[in-house]
């Protein structure tokens, strides 16, 4: 259709960044025990606290928790659609990662996503690195998980 208007989801050019913003990521993501299995059987993680249902339950959680590099990468996920699908040149690392409360089995995740920093690349002209921090949240708004990573994204095309 001639004049029709079409808009390709994306994440953010280098220039749409703004330091201090904080981007909601919506829905939220229950996390099931199938889910945990999965992902941590999919990693070879064998900790029992993930795995072994009798085991945990003796421990000072009572339960079998959520595998913390799935809560992680869920939170880093959720943001994907928002800030870099197609717009990032590299994942530059993680500055750091806590989880300061366990996710249990049927607990939703929430994310957001702080921009800390903004600045040009010194060696890639057109490029800049970006500082995020994410977080996520429980159903209960008790923070899981807070993560500080650098990005390296493209600047918007001529």
């Amino acid at each position: 259709m001639t004049g029709e208007r079409r808009i390709t989801q994306r994440g953010l050019w280098l220039d749409e960044f703004e330091i201090g913003v904080v981007y909601e990521h919506r829905p939220g993501r229950t996390i099931t025990e199938g889910d945990d299995v999965l992902f941590t059987t999919l990693t070879m993680n064998t900790q029992a606290l993930h795995l072994d249902a009798h085991w945990a339950a003796q421990t000072e959680f009572g339960e079998r928790l959520v595998n913390s590099m799935l809560t992680l990468a869920t939170i880093v996920g959720m943001s994907t659609g928002q800030l870099t699908n197609g717009t990032i040149v590299a994942n530059l690392g993680f500055s750091s990662v806590e989880f300061p409360a366990p996710m249990r089995h049927g607990d939703t995740l929430y994310g957001e996503t702080r921009v800390v920093d903004i600045r040009p690349s010194r060696s890639r002209p057109g490029q800049g690195v970006v500082t995020l921090e994410h977080t996520g949240r429980n159903q209960d708004g008790v923070v899981v998980a807070r993560a500080v990573r650098a990005v390296l994204m493209q600047g918007r095309p001529a």
